[in-house]
């Protein structure tokens, strides 16, 4: 965002520490040194009464709030009032400043409230006013990172699914296929021991897997040849009994997620095929239906929004952190960061790879150099952030001939690198 280069003038200043039931408020007005303090139910009717006497009070001015999130159910219920300008504080910057000036680091929350305040009246030249992005960019935004939690979901029961099987039936892992499909799902509640499944013949066998559409003869015969002659792993009936139970409800979880996740990702391809900026981000080699949207959602639509592409690279976490303490100095990767913003960025760079030559190209060179397959990746996205920045700025699709000219003009060593690989 950018930051404002006039400072507003409001007709109060208000600092809230919200909580899941009572939120805390400071407020002092413009012309004030008094701070009034308050609290407040989180309840709609309280929050809306609220909001009205604030209206009532302070009629056709604007007001500036603090608080400690930037995303939330209170945003979310603030954010539809035009005359409340919201700022949002980082936690860890509120910690900061509560130690500067309490050393005993004890947290109260009336006492955040005060800081908050502090902060949006002393210090506002430093915080960045909330300017939220359209409703359809916000829908995307919600909706791919929910996916993202659900595809989490989705891998832990997976996991938990292959560590099961370890115990009593590893065979499964290589004659269900892979565990995040309806076939896994299918074979495992039909054959959930090695005795179960030697039991069935071979044209229920060749049905089952003609039905899942895996149509590889020479797969399904080398299966089928496996299954004859396999040997249980443990004859232990209580491991058997109890693990195949957790099986049985691990699966009942991992199938409905399935379906969800890919429900979700229909409604996600929908709304983004509508979205302005949709050609753009579909244009990056290799972004694909689920990396485009979360692209999107990575750089919004309020141009803005960022003034380089130096800050997005610093709020993804791409950006490396130098630490200078006297003669020493030493570069790490940043902690402090959106963890899915930097997530976005990296697996769309490593995917990438496959798709763009230069970035193959970068990639290898980064490797050569001793570089970790992650550290390699982050480099490369570090160089991807600043050409998607551009491109989104100049509202211009990607073009990989374009950039490669551009390499050739610079002279870049890439350049040679490129016809080399091709």
């Amino acid at each position: 965002m950018k930051r404002q280069t006039e400072q507003e003038q409001f007709a109060a200043y208000i600092g809230i520490d919200w909580a899941t039931q009572t939120h805390y408020l400071s407020l002092c007005e413009a012309d004030s040194r008094t701070v009034e303090r308050s609290q407040l139910d989180h309840k709609p009717e309280v929050l809306g009464q609220w909001v009205n006497e604030l209206q009532r009070r302070y009629p056709g001015r604007r007001i500036a709030v603090a608080l400690e999130q930037s995303r939330g159910a209170l945003v979310y219920a603030l954010m539809s009032y035009e005359f409340l300008v919201l700022y949002p504080v980082n936690p860890k910057a509120l910690a900061k400043f509560r130690e500067a000036f309490y050393v005993s680091g004890a947290k109260d929350d009336p006492l955040d409230s005060d800081l908050l305040l502090e902060l949006v009246t002393k210090h506002r030249d430093r915080l960045r006013a909330w300017q939220p992005d359209d409703e359809l960019t916000r829908t995307i935004t919600l909706l791919v990172e929910y996916r993202r939690e659900l595809v989490d979901t989705q891998t832990g029961l997976t996991n938990r699914l292959s560590d099961l099987l370890k115990l009593y039936f590893p065979q499964a892992l290589g004659w269900a296929g892979e565990l995040a499909t309806i076939q896994a799902c299918d074979f495992l509640e039909r054959w959930p021991t090695l005795a179960k499944v030697r039991q069935a013949t071979d044209t229920e066998l060749l049905q089952f897997y003609g039905a899942h559409g895996c149509r590889k003869a020479a797969l399904i015969e080398q299966r089928l040849r496996q299954i004859e002659t396999a040997q249980p792993l443990t004859t232990d009936g209580a491991v058997i009994t109890a693990s195949m139970a957790m099986v049985q409800s691990t699966i009942a979880q991992l199938r409905p997620l399935m379906v969800s996740i890919k429900e979700m990702d229909k409604q996600i391809a929908e709304l983004f095929a509508t979205h302005e900026d949709h050609e753009l981000f579909r244009s990056f080699p290799g972004a694909g239906a689920v990396l485009a949207p979360r692209l999107l959602s990575a750089m919004g639509a309020n141009r803005d929004r960022f003034v380089t592409a130096q800050d997005v690279q610093q709020l993804a976490g791409i950006a490396p952190v130098i630490e200078r303490s006297g003669k020493t100095c030493f570069v790490h990767r940043r902690f402090a960061c959106s963890k899915f913003l930097r997530q976005s960025f990296h697996e769309y760079a490593a995917q990438s790879i496959r798709w763009a030559p230069w970035a193959r190209a970068y990639y290898d060179r980064q490797r050569q150099r001793g570089n970790g397959h992650h550290a390699a990746v982050r480099s490369l996205a570090f160089r991807w952030i600043r050409i998607i920045f551009r491109c989104w700025q100049n509202r211009v699709p990607y073009s990989e001939e374009t950039y490669q000219q551009a390499l050739r003009d610079r002279g870049s060593k890439l350049s040679a690198l490129i016809v080399a690989q091709t």
